[in-house]
C-alpha cells in the first residue's frame, strides 16, 4: 500500500524560505503524479502544484506560482516542494498526495483537485510569523 511520508514544515519569518518533503513507499504503479494542497486556519484545502513523476511536467496554481518549485528524485521516490519569499498568508497545513487516475494523466489540470486523491501525507504545519 502506497505510504506518503512528510517532512520539513516550521515558523519562518515573512520571506523567509522553508522546503517540505513528501517520500513515497510502495510499487511504482502506485502513483503517476504527486500533488501539494495547503489548508489554512478557516479555509477549505486547496491544491497549489503538482507534478508528474513520469515526465516531469508541473502544474501551478496562483498561490504558488512564482514563489514555489516542485521537483522531483525519482532515485529516492521523493517530491520537494522549495518555498520561498514566504508570505504570512501561506501559513497553512501542507499535504502531499498522489493518484494513479489515469484522466489525469490526459487532462493535467485535474491533478489539483482533491477528489483524484486517494493517498495522502500526515500533514506539516507551516507558519509564517515575525
Amino acid at each position: 500500500q502506497l505510504q506518503l511520508v512528510q517532512s520539513g514544515g516550521g515558523l519562518v519569518q515573512p520571506g523567509g524560505s522553508l522546503r517540505l518533503s513528501c517520500a513515497a513507499s510502495g510499487f511504482a504503479n502506485d502513483f503517476h503524479t504527486i500533488a501539494w494542497f495547503r489548508q489554512a486556519p478557516g479555509k477549505e484545502r486547496e491544491g497549489i502544484v503538482c507534478i508528474s513523476i513520469v515526465d516531469g511536467k508541473t502544474y501551478y496554481k496562483e498561490p504558488a506560482n512564482g514563489r514555489f518549485t516542485i521537483s522531483r528524485d525519482n532515485a529516492k521516490n521523493t517530491v520537494y516542494l522549495q518555498m520561498n519569499n514566504l508570505k504570512p498568508e501561506d501559513t497553512a497545513v501542507y499535504h502531499c498526495a498522489a493518484t494513479n487516475h489515469a484522466h489525469v494523466k490526459y487532462v493535467f489540470s485535474l491533478c489539483l483537485d482533491q477528489t483524484e486523491y486517494k493517498s495522502w501525507g500526515q500533514g506539516a504545519q507551516v507558519t509564517v510569523s515575525s
